[in-house]
């Protein structure tokens, strides 16, 4: 695992190599970003809402299933801005890729988590019952995978106990249906997959992220080092933005908060998206005001990244994010 880690920082330190500046459209600085499938992004969200003031401008460059490809892909200049859980913006930070977490955009709370669902007459009661067992995970390295490693880690497993359960990377809008056709035993859910999955009935949680932690901020939109550097401006115009679509979801009745996500899926027209899972949407998740980041959103991790080899020595948070382009909490 170390190895592989080292070698991927290398091509991304290779792939950076410089460059950082920003196209502009009429004028406008334009961010290129990846989105998610019948999804809408909090970022999308800010623009639609105006929350980014004709300072920047958003450019779709298609979709990602993944947090860990989607950071990759700003730290390689792909695109100017990606997001992940903490553990993998921690996990790349550590590896050496100049990247800087630089806003918290989702999270954990009581209506909102990651949960592993099973169908109601599985044997699979606790996480100690998952040895051996298959789980559908929208991506190798991601927060679905640590949540089970700490989740098994804390049942008592030992590293090769937890070894033997598989993760089979899936979709997030096909997971339900794989753990309902018995294609994996367990399926990993959040978001309007899983509240969509739990209205269907016929499925239960072994557990969740929320009883694990209670709430906690999950994953950090991350800006390259090069790019901070020559577009500061935009930096900040981006990060407000998305503090203010944070807050805006916070406060907003839920009727509303749903019929706006529809609104933007239905008129921007993305090949193959349908809007009807946004209904299920529960609350923005991100306890954190504004989106603020603290070192405890990456050390919630440090089990997980010492244990897959990802890190050896200690984990110095304070290196991977700031907050000095979020007005609302400037540090």
């Amino acid at each position: 695992m170390a190895t592989v880690v080292g070698a991927a920082a290398a091509m991304l330190l290779t792939a950076c190599g410089g460059g950082g500046e920003v196209r502009e459209s009429g004028g406008v600085p334009v961010l290129r970003y990846q989105g998610w499938a019948s999804q809408v992004i909090v970022p999308e969200l800010a623009e639609d809402l105006g929350f980014f003031e004709n300072k920047v401008k958003l450019e779709w460059q298609g979709n990602t299933i993944s947090g860990p490809q989607d950071i990759q892909s700003a730290a390689t200049g792909q695109v100017d801005f990606g997001g992940a859980f903490g553990g993998a913006v921690a996990k790349l930070g550590q590896a050496g890729a100049p990247i800087t977490a630089v806003v918290n955009y989702y999270g954990s709370d009581e209506k909102t988590f990651t949960g592993f669902y099973v169908p109601d007459n599985s044997p699979v009661r606790t996480p100690k019952d998952l040895a051996g067992k298959k789980i559908g995970v929208n991506t190798l390295g991601g927060q679905a995978e640590a949540d089970v490693h700490d989740a098994l880690k804390k049942s008592g497993f030992d590293e090769e106990q937890i070894k033997s359960v598989q993760l089979v990377v899936l979709p997030p809008p096909n997971t339900e249906d794989a753990v309902r056709r018995g294609q994996v035993d367990v399926a990993a859910l959040t978001g309007q997959f899983q509240q969509r999955a739990v209205a269907n009935g016929g499925l239960r949680a072994v557990f969740t992220d929320y009883e694990e932690f209670g709430p906690f901020n999950g994953g950090q939109y991350v800006f390259r080092n090069d790019f901070i550097g020559k577009n500061a401006a935009s930096v900040e115009a981006f990060v407000n933005g998305v503090a203010k679509a944070l807050e805006w979801q916070r406060v907003t009745p839920r009727e509303q908060v749903i019929a706006r996500f529809t609104e933007i899926i239905e008129k921007r027209k993305r090949s193959g998206e349908d809007a009807s899972s946004v209904k299920y949407w529960q609350s923005v998740g991100v306890p954190a005001a504004h989106g603020a980041i603290v070192d405890a959103d990456f050390l919630r991790w440090e089990s997980w990244l010492r244990d897959t080899g990802a890190i050896t020595g200690s984990l110095d948070a304070a290196k991977l994010y700031t907050n000095k382009f979020n007005p609302n909490v400037r540090k």
